[in-house]
Formats: structure tokens, C-alpha cells, sequence
């Protein structure tokens, strides 16, 4: 019976194999042909047509010879094309890299001198050219400003605010068909814009601005057109007229046009694999091919993706939907105008593999799945669900997603040369994805994105990504975002469903997500970066060389056993119990937190790390919250740190915090013919944290900071990572919230901690000196603040809140507004000593031009206190000040109240005692003379019930300069 099996078995065999198929293909075939090796057919078109008739049945094999094939149209394979698990279908150049399938034309021009080094030819009737390749290589729509190859970080490699400038349209004829592209004004990726013309008053009229999902405007700064027949000024760029059929060409010096190969492009999706779950196009394979001349399609990123920052178009030079078991092996996607490879949609089992992707539009590889497929979807960033009525079903409810695809041995580099939110690999909506062994960098955004927590599953592992986000703003070599259905802008809101509910955030990104043994470099963001409630992630095993490690809110985060050279983790605005975990890490700097961690999110464990640093403490940042207790601060012993091993030698005391070496050779692309092209990361030199030094007793003295409150809440400038934390833009800026006494002025407002200050009453505020400024310069008008929350803006009233009043003058009876009148009862004293005159003079209701009670030089915490002797509602705070020396006048202080019985001594951080009231600066202003300023309180209101007041000071010139006070008053 075995052997009757067996015999069976061999005989199917001989018969599969007798019944193969081969079908040949080369330029210098004929349709008419039979395919056979001995008579060729000429395209694709036609061995698809003969394939089709086995496939299934048996397996196939289309070898395409060396040559370019020009396609007339997409080759689009079906379900007809099918092959079987063993009866396989394939397409293969017959030798890699030779077979070129390309989706435009060649044109055969006719040259002749136009003027500056312009030459101009005829073209055929109706053709329309988005891309002009000479030899082989892309050249420029004439633009402005010029490209310049050299500014690799430079937005679109050249930028100018005047790009569409009504004085500079002044000297176009007519724009219509050019195209702007300007940079999100937060630097989240970039817009895109069609000019349709200019209207009466000469000014660029335009469409578009959709490519991006969290519509602020364009930059201001970053900006440029292209397609500008006046622009065709610099070599390699080219223009062409459609309505009259002439193409302008500025060839690069020492370009024969008249020997030269010029391509066009004509088609946006070369190949197509169009199936559907019930009826998929399955196992076939391509190998070996070159694809060029895909269009770009930047004007029709118009998707927007479950609330990330994107917008999306659904396709590529190849497109995949509906397919199970489609390899594409060992291809190069060489400039293609948009995304390389997508797919969309219902998939299983695509494996991109061994391939060479460079110089893309959009993105290298792209799974993205059916928003149909998503429970409770959302597709803009500020929308929300009531998370209450939210479905609790966890994980997808159809198929329609990708699902068990790779992407291996890959070499992803120049990603996003014409839209500015790609990636070298983008993830959304879809499931267990691994991207393994691949080096992606060049990327002008992030080199793995992975666009929400549906539904996770994804392995990341053996990568070399770096030199990312080069144009762009707050993101990472990795980027992720979760704004699942768990996730709101309000967090509150979000935290009170998980406080009931643990397994919320889990809903969505059912799966964990892994990346391991990989290695990271960001110069412009982080190196790896969880944003907005991203959740669920294992992370070990990594080399971080540059921007470390960034966890913003989200859930279930673990990260162990990874190397950040020269930074560390920067923990951002964490939900109570995260569960979030960072042990057993090698980190060169303490963590950086952003509204993390609080007394109600503190995480799980971030504890058992190492810091390589010679400051002695560096662990102890945040030990008030139970972090790094049992951490340790020592060198670890790397073995060749320069030549990039950041293994460590047997005696390191890493090894007692739980670390263990990882392989340092093991990162990035294997395929030998690529890792022999693929360039490595720079290695950085270490930066070891040193221990502050004493500064010498002949230098100047150090500026200790003092905190600054506004209406009763602490403020503070953004700075590094804050930016991300809140939402905006460096250029944009703005004060935070820090800390906010519940009873002041700016709670009973409505502001709240975690707030962020951008404008008072339309003058922005980047930065605190300006939010003093502008509250000084308001006077008596009642105050309108623009405030970000949750990273979206509002506008609150304060109709009572007090009012700075400033008043400057040439002699002590010249004051209008601030006279200082009477004498004041009570005592004051100071701390420290005061030099010159006692503090008595500050309430001796006289003015002089002289030192007064003066603090000397490098003082910095001086503090002058005046006693009211009983407790009594205070409507107004005055100081006065002499111009003494020319620089003694301006005045920089912080006034606080104080309601105690007794002495309640100095130390205005006690918050049992003391009320901060506001900070005052008016370094900003004109001074004379004599200066005044006051806190003032509104008609019927008082700045509080106090028995002392604190004017804390501090220099106001470069030489730790102290102010000049000459009286004091409160009542």
C-alpha cells in the first residue's frame, strides 16, 4: 500500500512538472509569438494572457529578458492570475536589476536655443508631463527658490516666506498649473496647493492644503513653488507649456539634448494586484525588476487616517488589495513620484523582501487598512467618541485590514522627496506586520511610522533607521501614535473610563508590539518616539544613538535592556496607572519628564538603570516618586564605544542592574548586494555628564532662577521636548502652567495646570518675558488669553483680574498715577543685609536718587518684606525705584501675601504660608528718573486678605545689577 502511495506521489510529481509553463518575454519579441524561449513575446501584456491559461493548473514561470518596457497601461492581475501553494506563479527578470518596467514614454525632441542656456522643443498634442528624467535621472519643475542639494534639512532643500508673494507674481504671466508646497505651520508634514490663477488684485489664487489631517495653516516661512515658467532659471529645471505643446529645458552643463534620452511620465500605478477577500489573487511572485517613472501624487493625499497627522493616498508604483501569499522579491523602486509599494486593505501573508527602495515621492511601503474595519472610528484629531457608548469588542470587525506581512532585507532611504509626511514604512490599521533587517534613513519624516494601536501584533527587529525627521518637526525614527477608541484629547475623560475599566486601552491594540535589536539615530526628534497613547509595546535590545527615549501617555509600555548614548528617557504627560515599565537600561542622562510624573502617574517601575554620568545624583531626579531607587549612577564599560560596540566588558557594573549584552553587527540590510551600497549611521562621541564645578571667586556670579507666577500660577518657558508635550511649534512657543494656586486670579479664570499661554489680548506670547509684557502693556483693558488644552486652542476672559500699572517720571512730583503720597504705617526689613541705606527708607514716603536699601551685586534671592501689623484686605501693591547709575530703575520682582499671625520668615515656596500673586518685569520698558509700578485690583475686588507682603527680587542687568528701591507701599 506504502509503495502504490509513493508511486502515486512521483508520478503526480512528473506530471505537475511535464505540464510547467514557461513563458519568455524580450524587447525583441512579438505578441504573435508563442512565448517559448525560441519566439518570445514583446510585453507583459501578453505573457499575462498566456500565464493566465495554466495558472492554477500548474506552475509558471515568465522570464523577462534585459531591456526597458515601457507599459501602456497598469498590469493588473486578478484572481484569474491566481497560481496554488504548489503550483506558484512567477515573474522574473532573468537577470536582477536588468528587466525595467516603466510607466512613462521616451520622446523623441527636436532641440533649438531659447535664451539664458534655455532650449525649448515641440511636443506631441495632449501630453501632460509631471516628471522629465534625463538619462535616467529626475530633473525640476523650474522653481523658487532654486533647489540647492546641499541643504539636506532645509525645507524642500530651499524655502522662501515671498514664494507666491503678490510682488513676486507680479512677474508671472500667468501661474495657472504651478503647484506651492509649504510645510505645516507646527512642522507636522507639509501642504500642497494647485494655483489656479490670480485675482484682480494680483494676489495667487490656489486649491488644496488637504494633505495634512490636523489642519494650522501653512508655515510662514517654509515655502516654495514650482512649475513657474518665469522660475526656469537654473540648470536641470524644466518647463512645460501644454497649451502650445512646448518643452523648456535647461539641460546641466556639458548635456548633449541633441544625444540625450528624455522619459516622461505617464502612469501613477505601474502594477496592481486587485482581488478581494472572498476572491484573492494569490501566490504569485515578481522578482528582479526595476520600477521607474510612477507619477506623483501629492494632490491626491486626501485620506485622512484614524486621527494621526496624515492624510494618505491609497496607492503606489504597485498596489496591492485583496491578494494572500504576493512576494516581491529583489526589486528597486528607483524615484517613483509617490508611495513605492502599498497595501490596502484585505491582505495576508505580502512579503517585500530583498528589495532596493530610494528617492520615493511619498512613503517606501505602506499597509493600510479599511477604516470600515475599525470600531468606533475617528479620523481627525480633535473628534471624539462618547466613551461610554463606545463599542467594547475588542479587536477589528471585518478582515478588510493587512494582516502576517514583512518586510525583510530591504534598503529604504531617500523616503519623501516630494510630501513631507512618509515613511519608510508606514503601518495603520493593520495587524502583525514584521519589519526585519531592513536600513531606512533619508527620510524627511519618520523611518517607521506606525499610525495607531489597531491592531497591533507588529515586530520590529534587526533595523538600522536613521537620519530622519530632516524637514519636518516633533517626531522620531520610530513614531507611533494610539488615539484609539480609548483615547481622547480630554484626558480626564479617558482616565475616568480606565479607572473603571483597566482593559479599555487594550481594546484596540490587542496585540503587543515588539522592537528589538535594533539600532536608532534622530538628530531632529527622538530616536524612538510613543506618542499620543500609543500602548502596549515591548522595546529591548535597542542602540539609541541620539534623541532616546520618548513614552507619552498610552499604556503598558515595557522598555528594557536598551543603550541611549548621550540621552535618555523623556517621559510626557503619563495616565495614572500606565503600567508603563523602563528597568535594566543604560541611560547617559537623567529623565527628562513633561508633565510626568505626578503623584497620580508615576508609572509601574522605572527603576534598575544604569546612568553613565560623573554626577554623583543623576538617578535621583525623581526619586520622590519612587523612580530609580535601586538604579545606579557608573561607567558602564562599553568595549569600543567610537567603533560603535556598546557592549560592555565582563566587569561592568551593568550587569547588577539586570543588563546583558545584545549584538552590535546584526543591524540593518544582509543582502550583500545591498549592504555593500547602504550607508551606517554616524557613530557619536560620548558625552559624559560631568559634576557642575564652583565657579571661581574672579568670575561673574551665576543668576540663580527664581520661579515666575502669573495671576497665582507658576509659569514657565517651553524648552527641548516641551514643544512636542504641548502641541506646537517652536516658532509658535508659548508659557505653560505649571503649578496654579486653586483660589488665584488664573484658577478662578478657568486656567488650569497643563495650560498653555500663546497670546493676551492678540499679542503673542512665545516665551514669559513676553506674557509679562504684554500683561503690563493691557493696562486696563480686560484680558482675553489664547490657551492651548489638550492641543487644541481656546480663549478665556478675565474681566477681574488685576492690572499692572507702570508709570515713569523726571522727578518725584511729576508722578500722575503713582504719586507716592502719605506715609505708610508698618515695618519692613530685608534678606540678606542690605548695603547703603536700612530698609526703614523703603516706607519713609520719600523719593531720592540714590541706592536706598540696595542689594549687593550677585545677589539673587534678595527678598523685601513689609509687616501691615494686622491682617486686612489688600487692593494694591506699589514699588518705587530710582534710575540710578543709569541702570538701577527697571524692575524685576514677584510679589507674595502672607495671612500669618506670626512671623512667617522667608521661605516663599511654603505654600502654607505664602500666596505668589504675580511676577512683574519691566526691564522692557522706558525708564526716567524715578519708575512706579503696582499690582492693582479691579473696583469691588482684592488682590487677597494679608497681613505681609514679599517683594522678591532679583538683578536686572548682566553684572547681577540689583534694583535701586526707594519706597514701598501696600493698602
Amino acid at each position: 500500500m506504502l509503495r502504490s502511495l509513493l508511486i502515486l506521489i512521483c508520478f503526480g510529481a512528473s506530471i505537475a512538472s511535464l505540464h510547467a509553463r514557461d513563458i519568455f518575454v524580450s524587447p525583441a519579441g512579438d505578441d504573435a509569438n508563442d512565448g517559448s524561449a525560441a519566439a518570445p513575446v514583446a510585453t507583459l501584456g501578453r505573457a499575462q494572457s498566456l500565464a493566465r491559461q495554466s495558472a492554477g493548473t500548474a506552475p509558471v514561470t515568465v522570464s523577462v529578458a534585459d531591456g526597458v518596457y515601457y507599459l501602456p497601461e497598469t498590469l493588473t492581475f486578478t484572481a484569474a492570475d491566481s497560481g496554488a501553494p504548489d503550483r506558484p506563479v512567477l515573474y522574473r527578470a532573468e537577470n536582477e536589476g536588468k528587466a525595467v518596467l516603466s510607466g512613462g514614454t521616451k520622446l523623441d525632441l527636436q532641440w533649438t536655443p531659447f535664451r539664458d542656456g534655455i532650449f525649448v522643443s515641440k511636443t506631441p498634442s495632449g501630453l501632460a508631463i509631471d516628471q522629465l528624467f534625463l538619462a535616467g535621472r529626475q530633473q525640476r519643475m523650474a522653481r523658487y527658490p532654486n533647489y540647492d542639494a546641499s541643504q539636506k534639512t532645509a525645507a524642500y532643500q530651499g524655502f522662501a516666506a515671498d514664494a507666491f508673494s503678490k510682488q513676486r507674481a507680479s512677474g508671472w504671466a500667468d501661474p495657472t498649473g504651478g503647484f506651492i508646497h509649504a510645510m505645516h505651520r507646527a512642522r507636522w508634514g507639509g501642504y500642497h496647493y494647485r494655483i489656479t490663477g490670480k485675482n484682480s488684485d494680483g494676489d495667487v489664487t490656489y486649491e488644496g492644503g488637504w494633505q495634512n489631517n490636523r489642519q494650522m495653516g501653512m508655515h510662514k516661512d517654509f515655502r516654495m513653488v514650482e512649475n513657474i515658467f518665469e522660475e526656469l532659471d537654473a540648470p536641470g529645471e524644466w518647463y512645460h507649456d501644454a497649451d502650445t505643446n512646448r518643452l523648456y529645458f535647461m539641460p546641466p552643463q556639458g548635456v548633449d539634448l541633441g544625444r540625450a534620452k528624455i522619459e516622461v511620465v505617464r502612469l501613477r500605478h505601474l502594477i496592481e494586484f486587485n482581488g478581494s477577500a472572498d476572491a484573492p489573487v494569490r501566490f504569485i511572485t515578481l522578482q528582479g525588476f526595476v520600477v521607474r517613472h510612477a507619477a506623483r501624487t501629492f494632490m491626491e493625499t486626501k485620506e485622512p487616517m484614524l486621527r494621526s497627522d496624515w492624510t494618505i493616498y491609497r496607492g503606489g508604483a504597485v498596489l496591492l488589495s485583496g491578494s494572500e501569499d504576493i512576494r516581491l522579491l529583489d526589486f528597486e523602486f528607483d524615484q517613483v513620484g509617490g508611495n513605492a509599494i502599498f497595501v490596502s486593505d484585505y491582505n495576508r501573508r505580502v512579503v517585500v523582501k530583498g528589495c532596493h527602495i530610494h528617492d520615493c515621492g511619498a512613503s517606501g511601503v505602506c499597509f493600510v487598512g479599511d477604516p470600515d474595519a475599525v470600531r468606533d472610528p475617528l479620523f481627525e484629531y480633535r473628534q471624539k467618541n462618547d466613551l461610554v457608548k463606545v463599542d467594547r469588542t475588542p479587536g477589528p470587525k471585518s478582515n478588510r485590514y493587512p494582516a502576517d506581512c514583512v518586510v525583510e532585507d530591504c534598503l529604504i532611504h531617500g523616503i519623501g522627496r516630494v510630501e513631507r509626511q512618509p515613511a519608510g514604512v508606514q503601518i495603520t490599521m493593520a495587524q502583525g506586520i514584521t519589519v526585519r533587517d531592513c536600513s531606512i534613513y533619508d527620510c524627511a519624516r519618520a523611518g517607521i511610522n506606525i499610525g495607531d494601536g489597531a491592531w497591533g501584533g507588529h515586530l520590529i527587529e534587526r533595523c538600522d533607521v536613521f537620519d530622519t525627521v530632516q524637514e519636518t518637526h516633533d517626531h522620531g525614527s520610530f513614531n507611533s501614535w494610539g488615539r484609539d477608541r480609548y483615547w481622547s484629547s480630554d484626558r480626564s475623560a479617558s482616565q475616568k473610563i480606565i479607572d473603571q475599566e483597566p482593559q479599555f486601552p487594550f481594546l484596540d491594540a490587542v496585540e503587543t508590539t515588539v522592537i528589538r535589536d535594533s539600532r536608532w539615530r534622530c538628530d531632529h526628534g527622538w530616536d524612538i518616539d510613543l506618542d499620543d497613547g500609543s500602548s502596549n509595546y515591548d522595546i529591548y535590545n535597542n542602540l539609541m544613538l541620539s534623541g532616546g527615549l520618548k513614552f507619552r501617555e498610552g499604556f503598558r509600555r515595557r522598555a528594557w535592556n536598551n543603550i541611549t548614548v548621550n540621552n535618555g528617557l523623556h517621559p510626557h504627560v503619563w495616565y495614572n496607572n500606565s503600567g508603563d515599565e523602563v528597568f535594566s537600561n543604560i541611560f547617559m542622562a537623567a529623565p527628562k519628564g513633561v508633565r510626568a510624573p505626578t503623584e497620580t502617574a508615576r508609572g509601574k517601575r522605572v527603576d534598575s538603570n544604569l546612568y553613565f554620568a560623573s554626577t554623583p545624583g543623576m538617578n535621583d531626579r525623581y526619586a520622590d516618586f519612587g523612580w530609580d531607587r535601586h538604579s545606579i549612577v557608573a561607567d558602564p564599560l562599553f568595549i569600543d564605544p567610537a567603533g560603535g560596540d556598546f557592549r560592555v566588558r565582563p566587569e561592568s557594573p551593568a550587569f547588577d542592574i539586570g543588563f546583558e549584552n545584545f549584538a552590535m553587527d546584526q543591524f540593518g540590510v544582509k543582502k550583500p548586494s545591498l549592504k555593500q551600497i547602504a550607508a551606517t549611521p554616524e557613530i557619536p562621541a560620548l558625552e559624559v555628564k560631568q559634576e557642575l564645578a564652583k565657579p571661581r571667586s574672579d568670575r561673574r556670579r551665576v543668576v540663580t532662577p527664581q520661579p515666575t507666577y502669573w495671576l497665582g500660577a507658576r509659569v514657565v518657558d517651553l524648552k527641548g521636548s516641551d514643544f512636542s508635550a504641548y502641541g506646537v511649534s517652536q516658532e509658535d512657543g508659548g508659557v505653560a502652567i505649571s503649578e496654579i494656586d486653586p483660589n488665584s486670579d488664573a484658577a478662578s479664570a478657568g486656567l488650569s495646570d497643563g495650560d498653555l499661554i500663546q497670546g493676551v489680548n492678540a499679542t503673542p506670547v512665545k516665551r514669559v518675558s513676553d506674557l509679562l509684557s504684554a500683561y503690563q502693556q493691557a493696562g486696563d483693558a480686560a484680558l482675553k488669553v489664547k490657551v492651548i488644552r489638550n492641543q487644541q486652542p481656546m480663549e478665556l476672559s478675565l474681566p477681574n483680574a488685576p492690572r499692572i500699572v507702570f508709570e515713569s517720571a523726571g522727578t518725584a512730583e511729576d508722578f500722575a498715577t503713582l504719586a507716592p503720597t502719605g506715609k505708610p504705617t508698618g515695618k519692613v526689613d530685608a534678606n540678606p543685609s542690605t548695603r547703603d541705606a536700612p530698609p526703614a527708607t523703603l516706607i519713609d514716603g520719600k523719593l531720592q536718587q540714590s541706592y536706598g536699601p540696595v542689594f549687593a551685586n550677585g545677589v539673587t534671592t534678595g527678598g523685601y518684606r513689609l509687616d501691615l501689623g494686622e491682617s486686612k484686605n489688600v487692593s494694591s501693591i506699589t514699588s518705587w525705584s530710582t534710575n540710578f547709575n543709569g541702570v538701577r530703575g527697571p524692575q524685576k520682582l514677584t510679589l507674595y501675601g502672607s495671612d500669618s499671625s506670626t512671623d512667617p520668615g522667608w521661605d516663599v515656596a511654603d505654600r502654607s504660608k505664602f500666596t505668589p500673586l504675580t511676577s512683574i518685569d519691566t526691564r522692557r520698558a522706558s525708564h526716567e528718573v524715578f519708575n512706579a509700578v503696582a499690582l492693582q485690583s479691579k473696583p469691588g475686588h482684592f488682590l487677597g486678605k494679608f497681613r505681609w507682603i514679599i517683594w522678591s527680587v532679583q538683578p536686572v542687568t548682566d553684572r547681577a545689577e540689583n534694583t535701586a528701591f526707594q519706597e514701598l507701599r501696600a493698602r
